[in-house]
């Protein structure tokens, strides 16, 4: 952490498990009957409980958007962006950040106790769709006592998520911001996902999912999806940048029996170990399988025109040239149904050679668009009487 923590951040910052004792109906038919969500908070709400801003994050997201945990040495992950006066500026706003259901920090998931039979769900926790977020959310909204969003703001997965909390719940936001994202996965991306999840299966320490009631845990098997995860999220030429053919291990000229490993090799493994001692395999699958499930205009006669002339929100949409995993003509697809359907609707492509991880990292351009968006939006929230 360092010392003393700059003036731009949201400083030391705890999160809080709040109960919502109130059933939730599954797009699946099930219904919890009550879960927990574990949220981060930053800023102040206004007294008219309009000024709050949800943060939906990625797959491996979750509540720790911004400033510090006690003794941590890095930050939240969207610390770039989150603060008193960055782009989500928390002197404005009042930043509400969720770990989503069916993930592994928190909130009520795979590792979380079944009431019915006093052991973790497991592989058996009901499958989600995105409005099974939303819906969740929604009960937040009045565990906050928050009456309307200013802004849901989400990348990938989550900008998934903030459109349809614009189809769910018009009424309820005034702003919806859609970076990296896509109304639907494409081929490619369902079979990385399939991969990612056979990796998983494949490992013997997976038990059929069961593996927290039987002491072992599929490590090996997650590494290696999240290292193909993770590859899909970079781009070819930040690989090369960053790694080339550099060795970390060996060289060419000892003879070919000597061991030799590549440097994006070691970095590879790094992140797939280091993932893996910190995400649950369940949720990993249950994830990946909401990705592949979400389609905006499935329930509109696949017409996304017909879906967005619901909304009643502006939207923000922005996109980054390298990225290959949800290219930039994903996002215009997006924008051309917005347009369609008579939505206020700006679209930014940012310069990067960053890929899809990109959304995450710092850059100029990014911080101005999402900045210059949403102050814009504060001053006319500001304005209102």
């Amino acid at each position: 952490m360092p010392e003393p923590l700059p003036a731009d951040s949201v400083g030391i910052v705890t999160s809080q498990l709040i109960t919502i004792d109130r059933p939730l109906a599954l797009a699946c038919g099930e219904v919890l009957a009550s879960h927990q969500l574990e949220v981060e908070c930053y800023g102040e709400l206004n007294a008219r409980g309009d000024n709050a801003l949800l943060i939906c994050h990625a797959l491996s997201g979750h509540h720790h958007a911004a400033g510090y945990h006690q003794g941590d040495s890095r930050p939240g992950w969207w610390d770039h962006y989150i603060g008193p006066g960055k782009p989500i500026d928390t002197n404005r706003f009042y930043v509400v950040c969720p770990t989503n259901i069916g993930s592994c920090f928190g909130s009520t998931g795979p590792l979380s106790t079944n009431p019915a039979t006093g052991r973790p769900w497991a592989a058996s926790f009901p499958p989600l769709r995105a409005r099974d977020w939303v819906n969740s959310q929604r009960l937040l909204m009045d565990a906050l006592q928050i009456n309307r969003w200013a802004a849901v703001v989400g990348g990938s997965l989550g900008g998934m998520q903030a459109m349809r909390w614009s189809l769910e719940y018009p009424e309820l936001l005034d702003h919806c911001v859609v970076i990296a994202s896509a109304m639907k996965l494409s081929a490619q991306n369902i079979a990385f996902n399939e991969i990612a999840r056979r990796a998983i299966k494949s490992d013997p320490d997976f038990c059929d999912g069961d593996y927290a009631n039987s002491g072992s845990s599929p490590q090996q098997g997650l590494a290696l999806a999240r290292m193909i995860g993770h590859v899909t999220y970079l781009s070819d030429e930040l690989m090369g940048q960053k790694f080339g053919r550099e060795l970390r291990i060996g060289d060419f000229t000892t003879g070919t029996a000597a061991p030799v490993q590549f440097e994006i090799e070691s970095y590879l493994n790094h992140q797939g170990d280091k993932f893996s001692g910190a995400f649950d395999a369940n949720a990993y699958l249950l994830i990946t399988k909401m990705l592949d499930y979400f389609d905006l205009a499935r329930e509109y006669d696949n017409d996304p025109a017909k879906a967005f002339a619901l909304a009643q929100c502006q939207y923000q949409v922005i996109s980054f040239s390298s990225d290959w995993r949800f290219a930039p003509q994903r996002s215009r697809e997006i924008v051309n149904a917005l347009v369609a359907a008579g939505r206020d609707v700006c679209y930014c492509e940012i310069d990067s050679d960053q890929g899809h991880d990109a959304f995450l990292l710092p850059n100029r351009r990014y911080q101005q668009a999402l900045g210059g968006y949403l102050a814009r939006a504060a001053s006319a929230l500001e304005a209102r009487i």
